[in-house]
This record gives C-alpha cells, structure tokens and sequence, in this order.
C-alpha cells in the first residue's frame, strides 16, 4: 500500500500529539503541554533571516542544508553554489503573517569548481499608529532586508570522489522601524522626526558551510551521488543593538536510495552567543521530494519546533528553460490556531555552461578509446584517451587507460630486452 507522503506526516504528527496529551489535566493545561512556547523565542534580532523564501527548500520542510541543489541553497548552505547544474536566476514571493510580505531574488552560476551568487531578500508590515481620538499620527512599513554575496569552491573533486565543497556567505542585514509617537496625555501629538532611527539598525554577518556526496546503498544506476552529508553556520557576527542574531549549527543528511525519491533531515542547534544560558532549544526537519516525472515533482516536509509544527506540502513544474515552485503551509508553531499561507517561485534556467554538452564528448571519447584498445590499436586508444583528459583532467578511467597503456608497453619492453640478450 502506497501512502503519500504529507499523509503520513499527518499520521505521525496526531499520534505524537495523543501521546503528549495529558488527560489527567484540564483542557487548558493539555494544550499548553501540547505546545509549550520556546522560553527563549523572540530574543534575536533580524527575525527576516529565520523566514524562508520559499522554493524547493521550504517545500522539504527546510531540510535543505546537505541537497543545496538550487537557488535555495543562498539561505541553508552557501557550499551549494559549487555544485549547482545550472545558472539560475529566481524570484520568490511568500505571504507570511498576517499583511507581512517576504520578497526575493538570487542569482547563481558556478565556473569548474567555483561557484558564486548573490540573493536580496526583503521583509516588510504595513505599520499605522493611532491616538486615542482614532487620529493616525503615524504610517509606513516596518522593513527588514538581507543583502548576501556567496562564493564556495569544491576541493578534491574528481570521477569516483565528488569532492568537498566549501562556501560562505557575506551578509549586510537591515531593519527599519518607521517614527511613532510620543504623544502626551490627550494623545494629540503626531509622530516624532528620527524616532524610528533609534530602532533601525544596520548589521553584517556570515555564513559558512561544508557539503560532500557519495554513493551509499544505491538501487539504481546513475552516475549522480546518492547520499549527501552538510555542517553550516549560520548568521555568524556580533550583536545587534545589544541584540544577539540568530545564530545555528545545523547537520544535515540527504539520501536518494532510487532515482525519484530523495528524503532529507536536519538537526539544528540555535546558538546566542550573548548569552548561551539564552539559546533555544535544538529543532529539526525532515523532508522528501518525489520526481513523478521528468517535469512534475511534489515534496512535503515538516519542521518540529518547541511550541509547535510546520507542515508544509508543495509542487514544481519543471520545463526546459523555466521552473514553478508553490507551496503551502500549515504552521502551527507558538500557537494552537492554524496558519495557512502560500509561497510561490520562478526560477530561470540560463543553461550549464556546456557542462553536459562536454561530458558528453569525454564519455564518446573513452568509449572510442575502449573500442581501439579491443581491436589492438594501442596508440588509436591512447589518443582517444588524452584528448578526453584535455577536456576534463580529472576523468580517472581514461588516467587509468593510459597507465595500463604504459605499463604494458614496458612489459612488453623489457620482454623484447631480455630475448635480445645473448649469454657469455
């Protein structure tokens, strides 16, 4: 029996619920047990760099750090720009809270083994003050904004190890408080000039992360990694008007035990370097993507947090030079009423570069250099072989062609001598 899988993170998370519940307590007390708020939530600054943007790392509940495949990568790994298949450039919308927006846009490219980007994104509120006599005496858009410039390079690659890679990310945070009021008793004074200032805050911060791939209990054939493992850091740097960010350790795993199914999980530990006493406690998520066709994919994830869960169930529709990312979230975290909410994405497909287009012209080449090898015509192989190594010097069969190549005409060699040698 096939069971999809948001269904089955429905099932498990009534059956978590049922045996936390408390019915020895009253109604109230069960579900204050249910979900008990973090005690040390809402202690750090910039909460824009805690929402996602949306995309395919939403989607998996943001297990994301060891896939890093796409776009998503700028904001769960900055190691995935080195391992990216494609140039891309991505626009998300998210509606998160009430009338609060999150806006972005990234852009990725990676050279060899070097990858790069850049991404904005942008948190923004409707804000309105007003007095006791219904008078607004204050408006605008409280704003948080992140500015990020990533760069990774992957160390070691080659044909049979996929290398390490290693990125990082600099961050600019911003946060714009619009002026309020300091109105006296019968609260007719309008908002002050500059009042806002003494909130606002600017901020720079890092990112950095590690992601390896490798072949674990595969049941299919491909030449594609099968198991991915990621550690990253997150928004490392100093406080923020005495207010600590959001700091994280988060290792992640991702497995691909058959061609249309990958499951990932993360475990991350909130760090406030302020303070430790102050962190909050350790949460994970866990995620699956299934490719019901080579256009057509769906994911679920679930992201299990003190005070509550995050489901969240999505689609993307894959065509040749563009993608279509929609999400939907219910988020119950900190509060028992659920919260529906909508992300959508689009991201533009520039090509990879002639990666394919090359790999392509290597595997003809060694396979023509086999053929040569078979029928004898050593130095045809040998040619064949070199040419594939010019195109890509790390392609370890046709190496491993030549040296056999060259250890037999040694042999053969020192054959040759040794009948050539007449006795004293």
């Amino acid at each position: 029996m096939r069971v999809f899988p948001p269904l089955l993170y429905l099932i498990f998370l009534g059956v978590f619920s049922l045996s936390a519940w408390d019915f020895d307590s009253g109604a109230y007390g069960s579900v204050a047990d249910l979900y008990q708020a973090e005690d040390n939530a809402g202690l750090t600054a910039f909460p824009v760099l805690l929402v996602p943007m949306g995309g395919r790392a939403e989607g998996m509940g943001t297990a994301f750090a060891a896939i890093a495949d796409d776009l998503s990568f700028i904001e769960w790994n900055p190691a995935g720009s080195s391992r990216l298949a494609f140039t891309e450039l991505g626009f998300f919308h998210n509606n998160w809270i009430a009338d609060t927006k999150v806006e972005g846009i990234v852009f990725a490219s990676r050279w060899g083994d070097l990858g790069y980007g850049a991404g904005i994104k942008w948190l923004y509120t409707p804000f309105s003050e007003y007095n006791m006599y219904g008078e607004r005496v204050s408006k605008g858009y409280y704003s948080e904004g992140v500015a990020t410039l990533n760069i990774s390079y992957n160390f070691l690659a080659g044909y049979y190890f996929s290398g390490i890679a290693l990125g990082i990310n600099l961050k600019g945070a911003f946060r714009f408080v619009p002026d309020y009021s300091d109105a006296d008793d019968q609260g007719r004074d309008g908002a002050n000039i500059f009042s806002g200032l003494s909130q606002s805050a600017l901020m720079g911060m890092a990112d950095i992360g590690v992601l390896t791939r490798f072949n674990f209990l595969k049941f299919y054939r491909s030449r594609e990694n099968n198991t991915s493992l990621a550690l990253t850091l997150r928004n490392l740097g100093p406080p923020a008007l005495g207010e600590s960010l959001p700091s994280s350790i988060t290792a992640g795993l991702a497995y691909k035990p058959f061609r249309p199914l990958t499951l990932a999980f993360d475990f991350t530990l909130p760090v406030n370097f302020q303070d430790l006493s102050l962190s909050e406690k350790p949460y994970w998520a866990a995620g699956t993507n299934i490719a019901l066709t080579s256009f057509l994919s769906m994911r679920a994830g679930l992201l299990g947090r003190s005070g509550g869960y995050r489901i969240t169930m999505g689609s993307a529709l894959n065509l040749e030079k563009i993608a279509l990312d929609m999400n939907y979230s219910l988020d119950l975290l900190t509060q028992v009423t659920p919260l529906n909410r909508i992300s959508l994405g689009v991201r533009f497909n520039f090509g990879d570069q002639g990666r394919r287009e090359k790999a392509a012209r290597v595997d003809s080449l060694y396979l023509s250099g086999l053929d040569a090898y078979a029928g004898g015509d050593v130095e045809k192989a040998r040619t064949c072989w070199e040419e594939a190594l010019a195109l890509n010097p790390r392609f370890d069969p046709a190496k491993e062609g030549i040296a056999l190549i060259n250890h037999t005409q040694a042999l053969n060699t020192r054959i040759m001598n040794m009948q050539s040698l007449n006795p004293e």
